[in-house]
């Protein structure tokens, strides 16, 4: 039953009982508005269908992505990329309740956002989303009464990867014009191992066996959270000889930033256009296959977990494919 009362000029306050269900109350500007929310109240709880409106309604997107900031992405190993994304979601969706922040709203935000960055910065942030809402959901008991509104936003089409090679020349030429003798050493074992940036940076000289030819990727290293051990080619082993230790243990003293900076200096230098850090690693996985090594062998190196992102990094040639024919 709904009990429905005036609290000052401008205010009705709505509460609705039924046996079996928790009290459900809310105020609203008019009388109008007040019965047409009991009513819908009254019907739901009576098709058995109710769920508590509420704490969804009171809480705002902002405090769940500042709660999900201090208790959910202090356990995640990347941190910097998901806090951009969450100041972006405050400054678009911010001050929607919970209950209010429904597909139409979040289709806005994507719309919005595909006139400004790329389709796939657009795809992270609704996952981060997501995300939010579904630990809202699960862990905080925070019950949304049309479900995750997220389900039901068609993201933007996936970008094709990048599909640049980076020859051996232009590697030899970029090598030559680098500034220091650990970016020149860098760039040779991301080509020999397929380690990605941080993975190469966060390498420490304890967990690499010379005589195994082996390097240990720990799981607190690994992008992915997996543990891996990774064979370490000629090249690779001759450059980790040639190179003096530190006592910090690390193999190199690099910042993932400073590397792809001095990266990009390099291949200026060198007259090398279009090529990112990043091209090393498709490079390195491109050649593994060429060295005639299977799917699960090139993915126990690389650390890739699904065959479509291992394809998304592999860049075959023709011509060395028609070889293979003959």
């Amino acid at each position: 039953m709904a009990t429905i009362r005036q609290k000052g000029d401008k205010q009705w306050h709505v509460q609705v009982r039924k046996r079996g269900y928790p009290p459900a109350t809310r105020t609203f500007g008019t009388k109008t508005a007040a019965q047409r929310w009991a009513t819908l109240i009254e019907a739901e709880m009576e098709r058995g269908v109710f769920v508590s409106r509420t704490e969804a309604e009171n809480t705002t997107l902002n405090e769940m992505l500042d709660r999900y900031a201090s208790e959910v992405l202090p356990t995640k190993r990347s941190q910097a990329p998901e806090l951009s994304r969450i100041r972006t979601l405050r400054e678009h969706l911010g001050r929607f309740h919970l209950a209010s922040l429904n597909s139409t709203k979040i289709s806005e935000f994507r719309d919005l956002r595909a006139t400004q960055v790329g389709a796939q910065t657009v795809i992270h942030e609704i996952n981060l989303l997501n995300r939010v809402l579904k630990t809202a959901t699960m862990d905080w008991g925070i019950s949304l009464p049309a479900g995750l509104p997220t389900t039901l936003v068609r993201k933007p089409t996936r970008p094709r990867g990048r599909d640049r090679r980076v020859s051996a020349e232009e590697i030899a030429k970029i090598i030559e014009h680098s500034e220091s003798p650990y970016i020149r050493d860098a760039i040779t074992l991301a080509v020999e191992t397929a380690l990605r940036r941080r993975e190469l940076c966060e390498l420490r000289w304890e967990h690499i066996e010379v005589s195994k030819r082996t390097a240990y990727i720990p799981d607190e290293t690994a992008k992915t959270g997996v543990s891996r051990s990774i064979p370490l080619s000629t090249v690779a082993i001759s450059t980790l000889k040639s190179m003096p230790r530190n006592l910090s243990g690390r193999v190199f003293e690099l910042a993932p930033d400073s590397i792809s900076q001095a990266f990009e200096r390099a291949c200026k230098r060198a007259g090398v256009d279009d090529a990112r850090w990043h091209d090393l690693r498709h490079e390195a996985a491109s050649r593994l296959f060429e060295r005639n090594l299977n799917v699960m062998e090139v993915a126990s190196i690389t650390g890739h977990k699904t065959l479509d992102m291992l394809k998304r990094y592999t860049h075959l040639r023709a011509e060395d494919l028609a070889k293979k024919l003959a």
